[in-house]
């Protein structure tokens, strides 16, 4: 995710990446020894081809990280990023390069280290929060997001972070809030990051029919017809108790002339 920021995300939550001024340009492939290497001159070229050739572009130990964590090779990312200098941003890059090969301790030394360098960039910040919610310390990931949300409020990630964490501690209220501040940022913000996949691994049934209930609600309440009916249809295949909330609630009513709502209302309950 070159560019702009690098958001590792997770329901697992997203983890931030730093703003890349410039696309760094490719690795060089590596050459046949039988050519000439990219850049050389052939045995005998005239001097004007000498000068005719393009010049290769010479690459930062940073920016080189950064194109092996686009291959995913961390380790090799790391050793690059360690030749860099030590801003906020490598710092926060190393942290994510050691997050991606669950070295959490090592990823929670680098980001802390970011922060220091750095008290109001918001990405460390959100970061250190993932590695207290990957060790299931949910108050303390909590705390790390609504850092982050007063240095960047207008972030639709780390607002889907805050939810995330709010939700493992079944605090439903303050997670769809959370959850409706970012679709209001970023409507797409779950197509985004396939944010709720870890967190619905480790929840019971019950607790992904509330998940998708939730969910739903958030939707409809944005006007997210289709997105909001799928929800509305994973909560019931999941089980969810409490149906004639998807008729008497008021966020639910524009869902009514839906075929595909009135539909899933006609079913009979699921029996898990």
């Amino acid at each position: 995710m070159l560019g702009s920021r690098f958001f590792f995300i997770a329901f697992v939550p997203v983890l931030a990446f730093a703003q890349v001024p410039n696309p760094a340009p490719a690795l060089p492939a590596q050459q046949s020894p039988a050519a000439p290497a990219q850049g050389a001159v052939a045995p005998g070229a005239a001097p004007e081809a000498v000068a005719a050739q393009p010049s290769r572009p010479v690459l930062t130990p940073e920016q080189r990280g950064d194109i092996f964590m686009a291959r995913k090779m961390y380790r090799e990312a790391i050793d690059q990023y360690r030749q860099a200098p030590e801003t906020a941003i490598v710092l926060n890059k190393m942290g994510i390069a050691y997050h991606q090969t669950l070295d959490l301790r090592s990823a929670e030394r680098y980001y802390e280290r970011s922060i220091k360098r750095d008290p109001k960039y918001s990405e460390a910040v959100n970061n250190l929060g993932t590695v207290f919610y990957a060790q299931k310390n949910y108050g303390r990931a909590l705390r790390q997001y609504q850092k982050a949300i007063k240095i960047n409020p207008t972030t639709a990630s780390i607002y889907s972070n805050l939810g995330t964490a709010y939700f493992a501690r079944k605090e439903y209220k303050e997670a769809f809030a959370a959850y409706q501040q970012a679709v209001k940022l970023d409507p797409e913000v779950f197509e985004h990051h396939s944010s709720y996949g870890v967190l619905l691994q480790q929840s019971t049934v019950e607790e992904r029919a509330r998940f998708h209930y939730y969910l739903a609600k958030m939707y409809a309440q944005a006007g997210m017809i289709d997105q909001a009916v799928q929800c509305v249809r994973k909560s019931l295949e999941e089980g969810f108790k409490e149906r004639n909330k998807f008729i008497e609630e008021p966020e639910f009513a524009v869902l009514k002339d839906n075929d595909d709502f009135k539909a899933l209302m006609a079913q009979e309950p699921r029996a898990l």
